[in-house]
């Protein structure tokens, strides 16, 4: 601990601070410091510490006095330590919390955990030594009060054109992110408009397209994104724009909602629609309002809420009672299901398999057993 000079915690010009870890408390040797827990900063020249309560107790020491360290697993009790083992005390050292000490090593002990991390920027700076390549201003052994403030605003002019010159790499970065967001929104006008003309060329079946080579194209525009989706832009505001939106929505949403067994849930639905219309993307308030008109519009889909609130999209062709047989059918083959269980064997999400058992359930055909386990689902044998 005798290595430690008092500091008035500031960074000096050209060194950086690399990590800092809370709930360190110092050892000397083996013995704990007179010091309570503080904070423990590694900068690129120094391992400073400093009291968590008095700001004003701060302690450093230069990393070149460093000659080897180790680290010291936790106990029963006890904390995992780095144990730092010191070269022997300069002549010109100045004043710090201890004149004298027996050890020759110091522990640092992480009450708050953090040490593993610590450990390895710490090896990362004792290799890389930069200490070496930029040295800080060198502090001048006899000066007046006037002298010693100038030399502490040093240190905060270093901070603060640190700062500056961050804040610039800041503006700079998120000016270059908006020139590329700028190029992707015309590449994405362009992508558009090829896949318009790739669609148009598939519905007039012009050439010598098949029916495989008509289905493959399909698939590659759904995952590019579907061209030509209804917005405000094209088709104005209001009930109109809802009903030509859940028109488009009868069209896409059949093929996947059958190989999902006949139902989605809302929330699949607002993202598997927005992935496929690109950049533009439609609010859930939209996408509700349009669902609502699958009825009136006689289209193939239906908008269900549930007793739980949970909305899904399914077919109209999708019978209650298949639903109900096919959840009755898996738990009294397996004797019991829990809603995670259920949903693997049909390949649907857990929500929907929980609602699917629920309704199972709400009909007299299963009972459950809510117990810490989580809920489970039972043949209803009364």
């Amino acid at each position: 601990m005798d290595r430690f000079l008092w500091s008035n915690g500031l960074l000096e010009i050209n060194e950086t601070l690399v990590i800092q870890q809370r709930g360190v408390r110092l050892y000397d040797g083996d013995d704990k410091a007179k010091l309570d827990v503080g904070v423990a900063l590694l900068s690129t020249h120094r391992l400073i510490w400093r009291d968590s309560k008095n700001h004003e107790c701060c302690i450093a020491m230069p990393l070149s006095q460093i000659i080897f360290f180790e680290e010291q697993a936790a106990g029963i009790g006890k904390s995992a330590k780095i144990v730092i083992h010191l070269h022997p005390v300069p002549a010109n050292k100045e004043p710090g919390p201890y004149q004298h000490s027996k050890y020759s090593y110091i522990k640092l002990s992480f009450k708050e955990h953090g040490q593993i991390e610590f450990y390895r920027r710490l090896t990362e700076e004792m290799t890389q030594k930069r200490w070496e390549n930029t040295p800080v201003s060198q502090p001048i052994s006899t000066v007046t009060g006037s002298q010693a403030g100038r030399t502490r605003a040093v240190g905060i002019v270093g901070i603060e054109r640190k700062i500056e010159e961050r804040r610039k790499e800041t503006d700079k970065n998120i000016s270059e992110a908006f020139e590329d967001l700028s190029k992707l929104m015309v590449k994405a006008k362009e992508m558009v408009e090829l896949s318009r003309s790739i669609a148009n060329k598939i519905k007039d079946k012009q050439g010598d397209i098949t029916e495989d080579e008509t289905i493959r194209f399909k698939s590659y525009l759904l995952s590019m994104g579907i061209a030509n989706p209804v917005t405000r832009e094209t088709h104005g505001s209001g009930t109109h724009y809802h009903m030509q939106l859940a028109k488009q929505l009868g069209d896409m949403l059949q093929p996947p909602l059958e190989e999902r067994g006949g139902m989605m849930a809302l929330t699949e639905v607002y993202c598997l629609v927005n992935r496929a219309r690109g950049m533009e993307l439609l609010s859930p308030e939209d996408l509700l309002n349009a669902c609502k008109m699958f009825e009136s519009l006689k289209l193939p889909l239906r908008l269900r809420v549930f007793d739980s609130g949970v909305m899904v999209v399914q077919l109209q062709s999708h019978s209650e009672e298949e639903m109900i047989a096919s959840a009755l059918d898996s738990v009294s083959e397996k004797g019991s299901l829990t809603a995670e269980e259920f949903a693997k064997l049909l390949g649907l999400s857990v929500l929907l398999s929980k609602e699917r058992l629920l309704l199972a359930e709400k009909m007299g055909h299963l009972c459950r057993d809510d117990s810490v386990e989580g809920l489970r689902f039972y043949p209803n044998l009364f």
